[in-house]
């Protein structure tokens, strides 16, 4: 599961107070039970001495164990928080005031016993006679006889007047350890929060890094390093981070792409310049000596002048308005009107138009199959207008005796395969992604005299991509050209 970032941080903080609150509970309880262990030990400290001081029967060394049993349950009923055992030196336990089976232990260990008569530094715990596995705080005092040490009055600690000494420890220690936490908890909590914002708040600045690099590059990916943001982490800094990417990619690409459509542009309009300054400047030259030395001129003379003119015009408007086509596909100025026509009748119109100028030049138009009849759905204008274009360059690249063909071919139900191909001098393997460029012309172009601005396959290339087709071509030197494109077709019911 993918978290935001402030999702991270709120968990983070959450576990972090948690984590802070379970470790105050636990030791403020375990300091609680060892200074209520303290108090109560420091208190009763002397208890045991005291007794073997102030009982005669302690005190002489001389054991009567029924008495001294006797004396221990008088004692606990004037004080039940407390439990009386006699033991010896080797830590037998002798004597005691309990119900049969409650004492659990016959010896307890004597190490507690004496460190706590060399050294009362409470809180030291010893043995509890009535629980195998558990220990309590004590006061304990040896026993006499003369110099001969008898044994150890052994006192399990609990009282009433230990609750003053008791308090009075427990308020200095909250006192001391509310304020100790309190400083631990926030140093601990600063120096968390510092990490923590460190950690998530890296990538953000890596991001702001790289947009900073990104605009002193002025926006050009060429020379600016960007940082990596992985594919595997989608919260929203990595998520922002590749978006931030693969804008600035697209628009260094649209920078370039610019950049290379103006300095097409510019090649074009050199190019168009050259080519409407040739037939203009023929135009011009004809009709100024028809206008000056007309008189002189023959009938025979005047109509050729004419004639040239007239060719020359034509070649103008033919220009002007492939000039015109063009840039109203760039710009997306032409609609689509797509119906549903035949096939075959389009084509043979088209061979139609082109039959005498085939004719004079020695060239067999064919058309395959003869019997074309295919319904599609197409602008029928636009098509006629790309197969103009692609029969016309046929023509003009193909030497006398040549043949050209329209071959029609069916891929499936719904797409047809259109091949206008030729016999002619073919163009180069490497000029074969270039000839759709405007104003582009094969080094072995055959123009016949007229001056062509090289715009036509750039227009059949863009009307074909308005009816959602594309044109693609083959061609080897010497041998000849085919250029093909696909048609839907409109299915029979």
């Amino acid at each position: 599961m993918n978290l935001s970032l402030y999702q991270k941080l709120a968990v983070s903080l959450v576990v972090i107070f948690c984590f802070i609150c379970a470790l105050v509970y636990s030791w403020s309880k375990q300091l609680e039970l060892t200074s209520k262990h303290h108090g109560e030990q420091n208190l009763h400290l002397a208890l045991a001495e005291h007794l073997v001081q102030d009982n005669p029967l302690i005190k002489e060394g001389v054991y009567d164990y029924a008495a001294l049993e006797n004396l221990f349950h008088t004692l606990m009923l004037l004080g039940p928080a407390f439990e009386f055992y006699f033991v010896d030196e080797n830590g037998k336990i002798l004597t005691y005031s309990a119900e049969p089976g409650k004492v659990k232990r016959t010896h307890i260990n004597l190490a507690p016993l004496k460190k706590l008569i060399n050294n009362p530094a409470a809180p030291i715990y010893g043995d509890d006679p009535r629980n195998k596995a558990q220990q309590k705080i004590f006061s304990v005092a040896p026993v006499f006889n003369n110099d001969k040490l008898q044994g150890y009055l052994y006192v399990i600690i609990g009282g009433e007047a230990y609750d003053t000494s008791l308090n009075t420890i427990k308020n200095n220690d909250k006192l001391w350890l509310a304020a100790l936490w309190l400083g631990a908890a926030l140093a601990f909590l600063l120096i968390a929060m510092l990490i923590l914002l460190r950690f998530f708040t890296n990538p953000i600045q890596r991001l702001a890094r790289d947009v900073s690099n990104i605009e002193a590059a002025n926006y050009s990916l060429t020379d600016t390093k960007l940082s990596n943001y992985s594919t595997q982490k989608s919260n929203e800094v990595h998520s922002l981070g590749r978006n931030i990417q693969a804008m600035v990619t697209r628009i260094d690409e649209q920078f370039k792409a610019l950049e290379q459509s103006d300095k097409q542009r510019k090649e074009l309009l050199t190019h168009l310049s050259h080519d409407l300054r040739t037939p203009l400047a023929s135009l011009q030259g004809f009709l100024e000596v028809l206008n000056q030395s007309g008189s002189q001129l023959s009938a025979k003379e005047q109509q050729e002048y004419l004639h040239v003119s007239l060719n020359n015009c034509a070649q103008l408007k033919q220009l002007i308005e492939q000039i015109f086509e063009l840039a109203h596909l760039e710009n997306g100025e032409i609609s689509i009107h797509k119906e549903t026509f035949n096939l075959g009748e389009l084509i043979y119109d088209c061979i139609a138009k082109f039959s005498l100028t085939a004719e004079k030049k020695g060239l067999n138009l064919t058309v395959e199959p003869a019997i074309c009849d295919f319904p599609v759905v197409a602008d029928i204008a636009k098509l006629e207008r790309v197969l103009s274009n692609l029969i016309d360059n046929a023509i003009r690249h193909t030497p006398k005796g040549g043949s050209i063909a329209v071959n029609v071919k069916r891929i499936d139900e719904k797409q047809l395969f259109v091949q206008v191909s030729d016999t002619g001098v073919g163009i180069k393997h490497d000029e074969l992604n270039a000839i759709f460029n405007p104003h582009y012309q094969a080094s072995n172009s055959n123009n016949e005299g007229r001056q062509q601005g090289g715009l036509g396959l750039a227009i059949c290339k863009g009307l074909l991509k308005l009816m959602d087709s594309e044109i693609n071509v083959q061609s080897e030197l010497g041998k000849g050209t085919m250029f093909s494109f696909n048609l839907p077709q409109k299915i029979k019911v």
